[in-house]
């Protein structure tokens, strides 16, 4: 799971309202656990959201048992071990005592990190007995060698048949492509999926599921008293180590790419998926804003974009190309999509590829950049009007340690963004002479990429 700068996802996830409506209040401690906590009071509606964040994402996965890390968080809740006064409960037991409770418990796991979410009613009741239960998944599951040899055959089958969509191809080959040797670009496979043992699920969750590395987001009807018991409570139970945000040490760094390389794959399919693209920026990265609105123009703005406009608009080549960085604690990646015809791939190949650098070498024009900005800032109050939109941006601030008011200034600071600094930030960012490009379903002949 990535978190794309593109017109859509991101968007509802990352950023914030107007400058016109209210401060968003978020409080910030440290729990007795030495997890980080985020909280924001919200007493509109009887309901409490709960992310917790943990560094245990798939950048932690050993090359050849790839998946490890889904599997952990995907298994948390399919049993959970005995432990002083509280009993065992199966799979069974807990969906049923989530299903009475009328909570929702799930989560799911990207390149950085693992997420572990719960809604629940905020009544005294029904919240103490959904965090009792969220609580003992996290610190106690007991990985049930027939849940695992379950999941381990369910995901290997889902595996198997992915290996026969263009779509998966085209990403599985890319991501090699772009990342080799650096965990970014491993992919699960039904080997690698096969190799892993219980016991690895076991380490890997004493290991990485520790309460020195997590952040536990708050939002909902209750006071900063409740929150804090909450934040205890279910960080008490994991492993003590020495608080830290989350790191990229012990990992390789992203290198960028040497070379321009080609990827022809063959598939019967009608259309013809085509990737192109490299290494792009890590959250980090001071230009964050100039790359979102640049993208938005580049191809991240739907039917108003350049890519959008030349491929589809002025040559029918496609019903619909987008492009969008997935910045990470490491660079992600920048990737172009499309599909066409087969025989129109090498066709839409030249026009985007002659469009990507135009755009990287002369920037965007000052129409373009008043309509982007217009776009985003007007498009946010739509996308953070309930609780459950709000969390995923205050979980994103902590986990990638942005300041606490970065949502009250989003829009100043999208507002900011000249056209210079586009152009000097794609310059640095891009090298369109570089790109990995990978066709699924088209000619054998590579196109050569424009100078």
């Amino acid at each position: 799971m990535r978190y794309w700068i593109s017109a859509g996802w991101l968007l509802a996830t990352l950023f914030a309202p107007s400058a016109a409506q209210a401060a968003l209040p978020i409080q910030h401690w440290t729990a007795a656990s030495g997890a980080r906590v985020y909280f924001v009071p919200s007493p509109s509606i009887p309901m409490l959201d709960i992310n917790l964040d943990l560094d245990a994402g798939t950048r932690f996965d050993p090359r050849d048992k790839a998946g490890l890390a889904t599997m952990v968080a995907g298994l948390l809740d399919k049993g959970v071990a005995a432990a002083d006064a509280a009993p065992a409960r199966s799979e069974g037991e807990l969906a049923d005592a989530f299903a009475d409770l009328g909570a929702e418990f799930g989560g799911g796991v990207s390149d950085d990190r693992a997420s572990i979410r719960l809604r629940t009613l905020s009544s005294p009741a029904a919240r103490t007995a959904a965090v009792a239960l969220m609580a003992q998944i996290v610190s106690r599951p007991a990985y049930p060698v027939e849940m695992v040899e379950r999941e381990k055959a369910r995901l290997t089958a889902a595996l198997r048949e992915a290996e026969t969509r263009p779509a998966a191809m085209a990403a599985r080959a890319f991501n090699a492509a772009l990342y080799g040797d650096h965990p970014y670009g491993f992919t699960a496979s039904p080997e690698t999926v096969q190799a892993i043992t219980r016991d690895d699920l076991v380490a890997f969750h004493q290991r990485r599921y520790d309460a020195g590395h997590a952040v536990v987001t708050l939002i909902g009807d209750i006071d900063r008293a409740q929150a804090q018991q909450i934040a205890d409570q279910l960080t008490a139970g994991l492993p003590r180590t020495a608080t830290a945000a989350p790191s990229t040490t012990g990992l390789p760094p992203v290198l960028p790419l040497a070379a321009p390389r080609d990827i022809r794959l063959p598939h019967p399919a009608q259309q013809a998926h085509v990737l192109v693209g490299q290494p792009g920026i890590a959250r980090s990265d001071p230009d964050f804003f100039a790359i979102l609105v640049g993208n938005h123009i580049l191809g991240g703005g739907g039917f108003t974009s350049r890519l959008t406009s030349e491929v589809r608009e002025k040559r029918g080549l496609t019903y619909g190309i987008s492009s969008g960085f997935a910045p990470l604690l490491q660079p992600g990646p920048f990737q172009i999509s499309v599909q066409t015809r087969k025989d129109q791939a090498d066709e839409a190949l030249r026009v985007l590829r002659a469009e990507l650098a135009r755009f990287v070498a002369e920037g965007p024009s000052v129409a373009e950049m008043k309509a982007a900005k217009a776009n985003l800032v007007n498009g946010f109050p739509l996308r953070l009007d309930s609780n459950r939109k709000l969390i995923g941006n205050v979980a994103n601030i902590a986990w990638y340690g942005l300041p606490l008011d970065y949502l009250d200034g989003w829009t100043r600071r999208v507002e900011a963004v000249t056209a210079d600094q586009v152009r000097m930030a794609f310059q640095r960012a891009l090298q369109p002479e570089r790109m990995v490009t990978v066709v699924v379903g088209a000619a054998d002949q590579p196109v050569a990429p424009s100078k």
